[in-house]
C-alpha cells in the first residue's frame, strides 16, 4: 500500500505499525507524527496515511527541508520563490517580520540593511530577543533568520542607506521592501529606487500605528513600480504608538505582496 512518509510517497506492506515504518526510514525518530497528530508507535497503518518522522533537536538536510516546504507550497511554487531575491530597507518592526515571513516561504536570497541597534522598547513589536539588546539589528536578524530556515541565504549590511547606497546594496533585488519609521526615509528610498533601479519593484508602508481596525490597513498599487501597504493616515503619535498587532498585520501585507508579485500577480 501507498503512504507519505516526509511529503514523499512510499510503498509499504500491510499491516505495518508507525514504529515500524519508523525504524525503517528514520531510525532513531522520536517523534512520530500520523495524520496531523502524534500517535503511539504500536499504531497501524492504512493506504494513503501521512507519516512525519522526526528526530528531537536534528535540523532537516536541504533536500528534506525544501521537499516539506515544496509539499506545501507546490513545487512550481517553491522554486520561484527559491530563486528570487528580495530587498528589505530598514529591519525595525516592518522588516524584521517582513523578513521572517519571506524566510518561511524560502525566498533563496534576503539582502537587509539597517544600521541600527536592539533597544528594549523595540522588543514590543520587532522580532528578536531579549538576549540581543545592544546588538546591530542586521546581525540579529541573521541569527534568527538562520534558525527558521539555514538554506536561506541573507546577506547583511550595516550601515545608514540613502540615494548612493541604495542602488548599490540592492542592485541584484527584483524587489525592495521599505520598512522605516521615518516619513522623509520612506520618501528617499521609494524614489530613488523608482528613479535610478529601473529593474525593482518598491513594496512601500504608510499607516499602521496604533490598534485601529484589521481591516483598515489595505495593500494597493500606485503605480507600474509602487505598492504601498497602510492606511495611509494613522502616525505614531502619544496614545498612538506602534504596536506589534496592526505593525505585523502591515508587515505581513507586504510580504505577501512580495510572494504575489514573484508569482506574476501583480494587481
Amino acid at each position: 500500500m501507498n503512504i507519505l512518509i516526509n511529503e514523499k510517497s512510499a510503498e509499504i506492506e500491510d499491516g505495518l505499525t508507525l514504529g515500524a515504518v519508523a525504524e525503517r526510514h528514520k531510525a532513531g525518530a522520536d517523534v512520530l507524527i500520523l495524520n496531523g497528530f502524534p500517535s503511539p508507535a504500536v499504531t497501524p497503518l492504512k493506504s494513503g496515511d501521512e507519516v512525519f518522522l522526526i528526530r528531537r533537536g536534528e535540523v532537516p538536510q536541504r533536500e528534506e527541508l525544501e521537499a516539506l516546504m515544496s509539499a506545501r507550497h507546490t513545487p512550481g511554487v517553491h522554486s520561484r520563490l527559491k530563486s528570487a531575491t528580495v530587498g528589505i530597507a530598514g529591519v525595525g518592526g516592518l522588516g524584521s517580520s517582513v523578513a521572517v515571513a519571506l524566510a518561511r516561504v524560502g525566498i533563496g536570497r534576503i539582502v537587509i540593511a539597517d544600521f541600527d541597534v536592539l533597544e528594549p522598547s523595540n522588543l514590543n513589536r520587532q522580532q528578536y530577543f531579549i538576549d540581543q539588546i545592544g546588538r546591530f539589528k542586521v546581525e540579529a536578524l541573521v541569527e534568527n533568520l538562520q534558525r527558521i530556515n539555514p538554506y536561506v541565504t541573507v546577506e547583511p549590511h550595516c550601515l545608514l542607506l540613502g540615494p548612493k547606497n541604495i542602488p548599490v546594496v540592492f542592485s541584484d533585488c527584483s524587489i525592495v521592501v521599505e520598512a522605516f519609521d521615518r516619513a522623509d526615509m520612506k520618501a528617499m528610498l521609494v524614489n530613488t529606487v523608482l528613479e535610478v533601479m529601473p529593474q525593482s519593484t518598491v513594496v512601500a508602508a504608510s499607516g499602521m500605528a496604533g490598534y485601529g481596525s484589521n481591516n483598515s490597513i489595505i495593500s494597493r498599487k500606485v503605480s507600474q513600480r509602487l505598492y504601498l501597504v497602510g492606511d495611509a493616515v494613522s502616525e505614531a503619535a502619544p496614545g498612538n504608538g506602534l504596536m506589534a498587532p496592526r505593525v505585523g498585520i502591515a508587515a505581513h501585507h507586504q510580504a505577501n505582496q512580495v510572494v504575489r508579485i514573484l508569482l506574476g500577480e501583480e494587481q
